[in-house]
């Protein structure tokens, strides 16, 4: 009777030392919490400054990885005000992620490393997501005067080539992937434009009736910037 007493506590402690050893490491089941807050930065069409946008970002999924699992455990949305909340955390390291939209429709993670202790709730840093059809890309934008000849070729005048089609062509194409005109102070601005090198062109009118090409070639090298060309765009044009 006395030894049935005695294993009775006994395989109790032991199923609760297995209980506690089967529940380490990051996972579901503990009393720790991770909270925090999502923005959404937007980057408009037709903006010729790249201004962006940043408002909170209701209704967008969040999604937390366990330690360093290659997939994601649980995922909760934002309310109205970007918040969100993953409960009942064992201590240890976590990843939240949610997920910025390029303009070609790709979703790229925008990930925060959140440590969660025993019983508390953590903080995590913000996240900041990306929108609209300008995020990823660039601009390039520079300036064309006009030179108004005669048919002997001689300057009767000169100003901003208001209304000139200027061209866009991306390096090892054939063709170009876009035109624009300039505006009245001889301006013009190509959007959207990925990484890469392009040659600008437009035509000039000579003397002899056979326009001649005036190109200018430019390096895109990163995303989400504004390259101008520092020397204008000189063309001739017969009224």
């Amino acid at each position: 009777m006395r030894i049935n007493k005695l294993i009775t506590p006994l395989v109790l402690l032991v199923l609760a030392m297995l209980a506690v050893s089967c529940n380490t490491g990051e996972g579901s089941g503990g009393t720790g919490s991770i909270e925090g807050t999502v923005y959404k930065v937007l980057h408009p069409d037709d903006n010729y400054n790249l201004q962006t946008d940043t408002v909170l970002a209701a209704k967008e999924d969040v999604f937390l990885v366990y330690g360093t699992q290659q997939f994601y455990g649980d995922d909760e949305e934002t309310d109205h005000t970007g918040f969100y909340q993953f409960k009942y955390l064992r201590p240890g390291t976590y990843t939240v992620y949610a997920y910025s939209t390029l303009a070609s429709g790709e979703r790229v993670a925008v990930p925060q490393t959140v440590e969660v202790q025993y019983g508390k709730t953590t903080v995590a840093p913000d996240i900041y997501i990306h929108e609209g059809k300008a995020y990823g890309t660039s601009m390039v934008k520079g300036r064309v005067w006009a030179y108004y000849i005669d048919k002997n070729g001689n300057v009767i005048s000169q100003g901003w080539a208001y209304g000139q089609r200027m061209y866009i062509q991306r390096e090892g194409e054939d063709f170009p992937c876009d035109d624009v005109r300039a505006g009245m102070n001889g301006t013009f601005a190509f959007q959207k434009l990925s990484p890469g090198t392009y040659t600008v062109f437009t035509f000039s009118e000579d003397e002899d009736e056979i326009p001649s090409v005036v190109a200018k070639t430019i390096s895109v090298p990163e995303p989400d910037h504004i390259y101008t060309f520092p020397d204008t765009f000189r063309i001739n044009i017969k009224p």
